[in-house]
C-alpha cells in the first residue's frame, strides 16, 4: 500500500502543478454557483409568492433543474481532461520504463494513479457539500440522507469515469486522443442501454452495460444495490483492463492473448452485472423523508397479501397507436415501469404477447379506405415501417384461441394474473401520463387480495354507459379515463330492478342519478329495504326536481328554492365555484389534498342542500360555495347568457355560503351507513368533467375518488397519498440570495484562481 500512496501522491502533485486542474476546479466552481444560486433565487422567489417551497431539498439538489443534475451532465467534460494524461505522459515521455524497470507491479501502478483521481474527486465532491451545507442551514427540516445520496452517486460516477479515461489513457501516448477515447466511450456506454434490445437476453446485458441514469436514481434519494454494484463493476472492469494492458506491454504479449484477456474480463464483469441485477438480488435504501421513491404503505400491505406467483402478460396489437410500447425493443423499459413493485414481489413474471387485429385506436390510416384493405396487409406494412418481423405477430384467429381483447378493443393492455387464476386488467389511459400510476397498478392488484365495492347504478337515472354529455359513462366505465371507478378498482354495473329482480347482497354502493319519474312502488320497496338495512348510497339531482327533493326527503334533507349564482367576469352567473369544507377535508385526504393544491369544484345550475329535520342522520357538508365570493339562491333569473341576476332579498333570495355536496351517516346495527347528497348532478357528468371556468383550475374529476373512498370506507380508490414534506421553508430574503449569488459565483472561483496561480507562480520560481 505505500507504493501505492507515494504513486498517488506524485500523480496529485503533477496534477496540481500544472494548470488544467486549477482550471477545471475553477470552471466547476463557477458553473455550479451559477446553477445553486439560480435554484436559490427560484425558490426565495417562490416562497414569496406562495409561502412555501415544498420539497426544498429536492427542489435545490435533486430536481430535474437543480444542481446535481446538471453536476452529472459536466462531469463527462471534466474527467477526460484529467484523465487523458495518467499513463499518455508516461508513454509519450518514456518514463514508463522506469516503471516498467522498478518494482513496482501493473497492479501498483495502476491504484495509485486510480487512488489519486478518487482524491481529486473527493475535492470536487467537498466543492459540492458546501452547498449541501448552506441547504442545511437555511433550509427547515433539511434531508441531509437525501442530499448525501446524491452525493454518493456523483462520486462513484466520477471515479467510473476516472477508471474508464485511466484505461484510455493506457492505449495511447497522446493526450488528445486518450481524452477523445474517453469521450467516445463515455458515449457508447450512455448508448449501448439502446444496442440489441429485439433479441432476448443480450438485450438484459447491453441494457445493464448502460450508464445512463445510473447516478440519477441516486440523485433522487434511492440508493439501490443494483446501481452500487454497477458503478463497483465498471469500475473493477476497466482498471482490470489498464493492468492488463501495461502487463501486456511488458511482456509483449500477442495479440490473441490479450484480446483473449480482455473477452474473459469482459465476460466476468457481465456475468456478475447480470446476476446482481435480477430482482431477488436487488436492495434498496429510500433516502427521502416521504419515501417517495418507494411503494406507499398502502401499496407495500396489498403486495404483501399478493401470495404466490404472479405473471403480468402484455398483449400488443401490432396495428394498435401504442404497439411501440411493448415491442422487444422497448421491453426492459417498459419493465422498469414496476420496478417499485419489483421490489416487494421479485418473483414477478412478465409475458409479451404479440398479434394484429383491428383496434379502436388504429396505427394509421391507410389511403384507401380500410374495409377495402386485408388486417394482414395492414400489418404487414405496418412491420415494415417499424422494421420488425411479422411472422412474430399471431394472427386475429390465433389471438382470439389464446384470449378474447374485442370488449378492450384490441388496444395495448396488460392482463395481471396470479398462480390462482385471479385476473385484472391494466390499461393506457388518454391523458399525458398515458402508463397506470401507482394507484391504478395497486388497484388491479388490490382486486385478488379482497372484495372490492360492487356499485350499482339505479336503471331511469344518468346512464352508464351512456354517450350523451350529461351520462356518467367517463367517471364511471370509461376505460381510457384514469380516474373511472373501474380503472380504480371497483365493479360498475346497471341496476335493474323491474319485475322480480332484486338488489344483490353483495352491492355495496347504489347510485340514484337525477331520476326524471319517481320509482314504483315495486322498485320503491326495494330501495327502501337496502337503505334500511344500512346501504350506502350516491343522490346526485338538479334544483327544482320534485322527485329527487321527495327522495332526499326521507333523510332530512332538502334542497334550498332557487338554483345558485355566483356572478363573475366573462362567465354565466350560475356557474359556482365550490371547494371542500373543513368537514369534508376530514372525510378524505384527496379533499385535503384537493385545497392545498388550489383546486376546486365548478358548477352550473347547483342546487344548495340544508338540514330539514332530524331523521336520525349526521349531516357533513363535504363540498361548498367559495366563502369569499359571493353567492345566493336565485329565484327569478333564468336566462343567465342575455340577462343578469341581481340579489333580491324580498323574494326570498339570500346571501351565503351554501353546501352543495353533502355527507350523511347513521349507526345500522355494526355498520355505519354513508349517503352522499350533490346538488349538481351534472358537475360529474361526461360533459361536466369540464366546467366553463376550467382555466382558473376546476378539479371536478376529484369528486368521484373523494367520494368513494368515504363511501367504500376506506378501501378505493387506493389512498397513494403521502405525507407533505416538512422541509418546506427557506430562511432567505431576495437581499441574501442575491448575496449569496455575488459570493458563490464570483468570489469563491476567484479565490481559487487566486490560489493556483500562486502555488504555479511559486513552482515555475522553484
Amino acid at each position: 500500500m505505500r507504493q501505492i500512496y507515494k504513486i498517488a501522491k506524485a500523480e496529485l502533485y503533477t496534477l496540481f502543478y500544472s494548470p488544467i486542474a486549477w482550471m477545471i476546479l475553477v470552471i466547476f466552481a463557477f458553473q455550479t454557483a451559477f446553477v445553486f444560486s439560480g435554484v436559490l433565487q427560484e425558490l426565495v422567489r417562490y416562497q414569496e409568492l406562495v409561502d412555501g417551497i415544498g420539497a426544498g431539498t429536492y427542489g435545490l439538489f435533486g430536481g430535474q433543474l437543480s444542481l446535481f443534475p446538471a453536476v452529472q451532465g459536466y462531469l463527462y467534460l471534466y474527467m477526460p481532461l484529467l484523465t487523458m494524461g495518467l499513463m499518455s505522459r508516461e508513454l509519450s515521455s518514456g518514463s514508463v520504463k522506469l516503471l516498467y524497470s522498478s518494482p513496482l507491479t501493473s497492479s501498483q501502478i495502476i491504484s495509485g494513479k486510480f487512488l489519486a483521481m478518487m482524491l481529486y474527486s473527493l475535492v470536487m465532491i467537498a466543492m459540492l457539500l458546501v452547498y449541501v451545507l448552506i441547504g442545511g442551514i437555511k433550509i427547515d427540516n433539511f434531508s441531509w440522507q437525501e442530499a448525501s445520496s446524491g452525493l454518493l452517486g456523483l462520486y462513484l460516477l466520477m471515479c467510473a469515469y476516472s477508471a474508464i479515461g485511466l484505461f484510455m489513457s493506457c492505449l495511447t501516448g497522446y493526450q488528445v486522443v486518450a481524452a477523445l477515447g474517453t469521450l467516445v466511450l463515455l458515449g457508447l456506454l450512455s448508448y449501448i442501454g439502446k444496442v440489441w434490445q429485439d433479441i432476448e437476453f443480450v438485450r438484459d446485458l447491453t441494457y445493464w452495460l448502460s450508464i445512463s441514469g445510473r447516478t440519477g436514481t441516486m440523485i433522487r434519494g434511492l440508493i439501490g444495490s443494483e446501481d452500487v454494484l454497477y458503478f463497483m463493476i465498471i469500475i473493477g472492469l476497466f482498471l482490470g483492463l489498464a493492468v492488463l494492458r501495461l502487463q501486456a506491454s511488458r511482456a509483449h504479449s500477442s495479440f490473441a492473448s490479450v484480446w483473449g484477456k480482455y473477452s474473459l474480463a469482459l465476460a466476468a464483469a457481465l456475468t456478475l452485472g447480470y446476476i446482481t441485477s435480477r430482482p431477488k438480488m436487488m436492495s434498496y435504501y429510500d433516502a427521502t423523508e416521504t419515501k417517495r421513491n418507494t411503494l406507499t404503505p398502502a401499496s407495500q400491505d396489498v403486495v404483501r397479501k399478493m401470495t404466490g406467483g404472479l405473471t403480468i402478460t402484455t398483449y400488443v396489437n401490432l396495428l394498435d397507436r401504442e404497439a411501440f410500447n411493448g415491442l422487444p425493443s422497448q421491453v426492459n423499459e417498459d419493465k422498469d415501469r414496476f420496478s417499485q413493485y419489483l421490489r416487494f414481489k421479485p418473483e414477478t413474471k412478465f409475458r409479451y404477447v404479440y398479434y394484429y387485429d383491428k383496434s379502436v385506436n388504429p396505427a394509421f390510416r391507410s389511403p384507401k379506405d380500410p374495409k377495402d384493405e386485408p388486417l394482414d396487409v395492414q400489418a404487414k406494412k405496418r412491420a415494415e415501417g417499424m422494421d420488425i418481423d411479422v411472422d412474430m405477430f399471431l394472427k386475429p384467429e390465433e389471438i382470439k384461441k389464446k384470449i378474447d381483447l374485442s370488449a378492450e378493443g384490441n388496444t395495448f393492455v396488460r392482463v395481471v394474473e396470479r398462480e390462482n387464476g385471479q385476473k385484472s386488467y391494466l390499461r393506457l389511459y388518454a391523458d399525458m401520463m398515458k402508463f397506470p400510476s401507482e394507484a391504478e397498478i395497486t388497484a388491479a392488484f388490490k382486486r385478488k387480495v379482497m372484495k372490492l365495492p360492487r356499485i350499482g347504478f339505479l336503471q331511469g337515472g344518468r346512464k352508464l354507459e351512456g354517450e350523451r354529455a350529461k351520462d356518467y359513462t367517463l367517471f364511471s366505465s370509461e376505460r381510457t379515463f384514469r380516474y373511472a371507478l373501474t380503472n380504480q378498482g371497483s365493479d360498475v354495473e346497471t341496476l335493474d330492478l323491474s319485475g322480480d329482480k332484486q338488489i344483490p347482497k353483495d352491492m355495496d354502493i347504489i347510485v340514484i342519478a337525477d331520476l326524471k319519474e319517481a320509482p314504483d312502488s315495486t322498485v320503491s320497496k326495494k330501495l327502501d329495504a337496502y337503505i334500511a338495512a344500512g346501504g350506502n348510497l350516491v343522490v346526485t339531482l338538479k334544483p327544482g326536481s320534485k322527485v329527487m327533493e321527495d327522495f332526499i326527503a326521507q333523510f332530512g334533507l332538502r334542497t334550498i328554492p332557487g338554483q345558485l349564482v355566483q356572478p363573475k367576469q366573462d362567465v354565466a352567473g350560475n356557474v359556482v365555484i365550490c371547494v371542500p369544507t373543513k368537514e369534508g377535508k376530514a372525510l378524505a385526504e384527496i379533499f385535503d389534498n384537493m385545497d392545498q393544491r388550489g383546486q376546486w369544484v365548478g358548477m352550473v345550475n347547483s342546487a344548495g342542500l340544508e338540514k330539514a329535520e332530524d331523521k336520525g342522520f349526521k349531516f357533513t357538508p363535504i363540498i361548498a360555495s367559495r366563502d369569499t365570493m359571493k353567492t345566493w339562491n336565485e329565484l327569478q333569473t333564468i336566462d343567465f347568457v342575455n340577462d343578469s341576476a341581481s340579489l333580491d332579498p324580498s323574494t326570498g333570495e339570500k346571501q351565503a355560503t351554501f353546501v352543495t355536496m353533502m355527507g350523511l351517516s347513521r349507526k345500522v346495527g355494526k355498520k355505519e351507513q354513508r349517503i352522499v347528497v350533490l346538488g349538481d348532478a351534472d358537475c360529474i357528468s361526461n360533459e361536466g368533467m369540464t366546467p366553463p371556468i376550467r382555466r382558473y383550475g376546476a378539479s371536478n374529476f376529484t369528486l368521484i375518488p373523494g367520494m368513494f373512498h368515504w363511501l367504500s370506507y376506506g378501501n378505493v380508490p387506493v389512498d397513494v397519498s403521502r405525507p407533505a414534506p416538512t422541509d418546506n421553508q427557506i430562511h432567505m430574503k431576495k437581499n441574501g440570495a442575491k448575496t449569496a449569488k455575488t459570493i458563490l459565483m464570483w468570489i469563491w472561483p476567484g479565490t481559487i484562481l487566486l490560489a493556483g496561480t500562486i502555488l504555479l507562480i511559486r513552482r515555475r520560481r522553484k
